[in-house]
């Protein structure tokens, strides 16, 4: 799947980021350097820091590249199986977030990536933040949708609700995560479509 950022680079830089994305996310971004990674995507460590300036640099594109990989992943899913607003839109994200974590063995990213530069300042902590910031917003919206009130808890709820389960799924070796996770999701979509049929029974 192509990114945000991909017609912006030019081959080769978009083959170093392929390589160092696979490889951060397979072995951490501290144990990757620099050299195998020119190494491994067949050019030079001067050509990597031409593309993207710094190893850093490298690193911070590869979290955006993830992030924004994500979200076209999982909006695209939901709009294909469920174009409607209802219950089966909004658990449709833990859906997609099944075929995402097939692919992914390590769990998620972002949380990797953050057990890694937490408390350092690195320019990448923002994307990593902005990432969950925007999955929690999607939840939001897909209950504001519904007109459930409280939208932005009962999003917030979900949202803990999916990095549970991944953490459980992956770290926890958990494999029914998953199913618990879309049963309890289920149910706190329920509270919020009776909390909004009730207000509407009481104005009415």
């Amino acid at each position: 799947m192509t990114t945000v950022l991909e017609p912006r680079m030019t081959p080769t830089a978009v083959r170093i980021l392929r390589t160092a994305s696979e490889l951060f996310y397979d072995h951490g971004i501290r144990a990757v350097g620099v050299e195998r990674i020119a190494e491994e995507a067949g050019t030079t460590k001067k050509t990597i820091y031409d593309r993207f300036g710094s190893k850093d640099g490298l690193i911070n594109a590869y979290l955006c590249e993830r992030r924004d990989r994500w979200r076209a992943y999982v909006t695209t899913y939901v709009d294909e199986h469920h174009p409607e607003p209802g219950p089966a839109r909004v658990l449709a994200v833990l859906d997609a977030l099944e075929g995402w974590l097939a692919q992914s063995s390590r769990g998620c990213g972002f949380v990797n990536a953050y057990a890694e530069l937490a408390g350092t300042g690195h320019p990448a902590l923002p994307v990593i933040a902005e990432e969950k910031g925007w999955t929690r917003d999607y939840y939001v919206r897909l209950l504001t949708e519904l007109d459930v009130p409280e939208a932005g808890r009962r999003g917030r709820e979900l949202a803990l609700v999916q990095e549970g389960a991944t953490v459980q799924l992956t770290a926890g070796s958990q494999p029914e995560a998953l199913a618990d996770a879309r049963s309890l999701a289920t149910r706190l979509v329920a509270a919020g479509l009776t909390a909004r049929d009730s207000t509407a029974g009481t104005v009415g």
